[in-house]
């Protein structure tokens, strides 16, 4: 029974893992690196689904599963890309919620790409990620300051 339980527990992973490629802060985050933010000074709606109480608990559920996955696998140090890209996303979801970045992950090297409303937000991004058990390094090269548009 045990071994059922983590085949389909490792199983189910795997096919998430597929599904996921890379990941975002908002919907209207870029869909790769290499992509454009449409509309990037916009970040009303970005800013009410991030901030929303149902999504702070959505994020807070993610990363506990994943640590707990980790405890139970005993390789704390060591995280698959897919785990990284998805905690960086939450923890700077979390904490930047204007952003519309997209995180990629190679063997712990993470490349963020998007827009940030300021400063500020831009200079938190890479100390966030570095948090991230995990981690080799942080590239931000492709995030741009845009400010948030007039209402």
């Amino acid at each position: 029974m045990n071994k059922l339980t983590i085949f389909l527990l490792g199983t189910t992973l795997l096919f998430g893992a597929v599904g996921c490629d890379t990941a975002r802060t908002s919907a209207d985050a870029p869909d790769s690196i290499g992509d454009e933010v449409e509309e990037p000074a916009q970040v009303e709606e970005t800013l009410e689904d991030a901030t929303s109480e149902v999504r702070q608990e959505q994020l807070s559920s993610d990363i506990r599963a994943r640590e707990q996955r980790n405890d139970v696998i005993g390789e704390q140090e060591v995280r698959d890309d897919s785990d990284l890209e998805s905690e960086i996303r939450a923890k700077l979801e979390a904490n930047i919620p204007r952003s519309k970045l997209t995180i990629e992950a190679e063997n712990g090297d993470v490349f963020i790409a998007g827009t940030v409303p300021g400063e500020k937000e831009y200079s938190t991004i890479e100390p966030l990620a570095q948090e991230i058990t995990g981690v080799n390094s942080v590239n931000i090269e492709q995030v741009e300051i845009v400010p948030e548009a007039e209402s």
